[in-house]
């Protein structure tokens, strides 16, 4: 069974060491027995699950692409016919090539509210080299 750092745990869960600390010392998470303390793995992702809470989806579509990521528009950059939009979607940031019409009629800018919808065949899963 894998178990992780404090600091690592952080930053898989994108919070500060002092947080998962706090998480530790009210037994949210667990510790295994030892020094250094690591957190196990497997309480670790149900945990990422529980924080994963997304923000509400605005739009009210029946859609079946279930990669829905609602965040905020943080860069548009057109360049003649196609624009290259950002979304951060709380710890993701999600691209997306399109037609220069599409991103003006969608009225893109920073700031906006946008959900970026995946639909995707292929989905590629890594784990470190130990």
């Amino acid at each position: 069974m894998s178990a992780y750092r404090i600091s690592e745990a952080a930053r898989l869960l994108g919070v500060s060491d002092d947080t998962v600390r706090r998480w530790i010392d009210q037994g949210v998470l667990p510790v295994t027995d030892g020094s250094p303390a690591r957190v196990p793995g497997d309480a670790l992702a149900a945990h990422a699950v529980d924080l994963a809470t997304a923000a509400a989806d605005p739009s009210d579509r029946l859609s079946s692409a279930r990669n829905r990521f609602v965040g905020l528009v943080t860069r548009v950059q057109i360049d003649g016919v196609m624009a290259q939009v950002d979304v951060q979607s709380g710890p993701h940031r999600v691209v997306s090539l399109m037609s220069a019409e599409a991103a003006r009629e969608l009225g893109l800018e920073p700031g906006s509210l946008a959900v970026a919808v995946v639909k995707a065949t292929t989905v590629v899963v890594e784990t470190p080299k130990d």
